[in-house]
């Protein structure tokens, strides 16, 4: 099979898949089927545009069968009010319930991350999933470890992040690092891809929105990420894959409570340029 087969009985040579497709390697001209451009075999980023905008699923892909792709869902669709509410109710949650979170359930939320945009499709998300409380609870005191070495050797940098604050509330008996979370997921990749970081951050918030969905809290691990990427005993202890890095970390647990009002935030400062 070729890069893309078409379906010449159905197809109703519009273009639309030459018309979106990211690298322009389809060629089409009216009144014809589209075809393969030259070189479109290495050029091809696998995206998917190509099948997903055919209105009569005439072109299947080799890598990606119309078959496989489920249709996309109109009555599915959020209003534009309730994609606003569903953002709006999104809270950072730091209070959970003492249950763990079914591994089938992050697996499911790992799987909804992976549609995340990537650069040129790249997918260069890694996941590492942690949720055995005496790991989490090791892994919060080496956070805390280096959160003393910054007092001890960068006093300037700990005193602006107010480290000071987050060791006395840890000596207090509060968790102030991972919060109780039954669950820890982190996103990694290469630390060589130029793309990683922000391919992991995008990720990590389609899997922060999914959670919301399935009745999840969760919230970035900011000083987790920061000492698994500045206090080399974290990273060895976090045992990533040679030559990778840690490009986020999420909290992940079932709320201890609910919300129920929008909290309002400051206006948004434009620029405006329009023609």
């Amino acid at each position: 099979m070729e890069l893309f087969a078409v379906n010449s009985q159905t197809c109703n040579r519009d273009g639309l898949c030459a018309a979106v497709c990211p690298l322009g390697i389809i060629d089409w001209s009216p009144g014809a089927a589209p075809t393969p451009a030259v070189g479109a075999e290495a050029a091809c980023i696998r995206c998917g545009h190509c099948v997903a905008v055919c209105p009569t699923d005439s072109l299947s892909h080799r890598d990606m069968a119309v078959e496989s792709c489920p249709p996309v869902r109109p009555e599915w669709r959020l209003s534009p009010e309730q994609g606003e509410h569903f953002l709006r109710a999104r809270r950072s949650v730091r209070v959970y319930r003492d249950k763990p979170v079914e591994r089938d359930v992050l697996a499911q939320l790992i799987d909804v991350a992976r549609y995340a945009p990537s650069g040129i499709n790249s997918q260069g998300a890694r996941w590492l999933v942690l949720g055995d409380r005496g790991e989490l609870r090791r892994l919060a005191g080496l956070v805390i470890d280096w959160m003393r070495w910054m007092q001890s050797n960068m006093p300037e940098v700990a005193q602006a992040l107010h480290l000071d604050r987050t060791l006395e509330s840890w000596n207090g008996g509060r968790d102030v690092i991972l919060r109780g979370a039954p669950a820890v997921i982190v996103a990694h990749a290469e630390k060589d891809n130029r793309m990683a970081p922000t391919t992991c951050t995008i990720a990590l918030t389609y899997l922060e929105l999914a959670a919301t969905s399935m009745g999840l809290g969760t919230c970035w691990a900011g000083y987790f990420n920061a000492a698994a990427n500045a206090y080399p005993p974290m990273l060895e202890a976090l045992g990533l894959p040679e030559g990778h890095q840690c490009y986020g970390a999420m909290m992940v647990g079932y709320p201890k409570f609910a919300y129920h009002r929008l909290p309002t935030r400051k206006p948004p400062e434009i620029l405006w340029r329009m023609g």
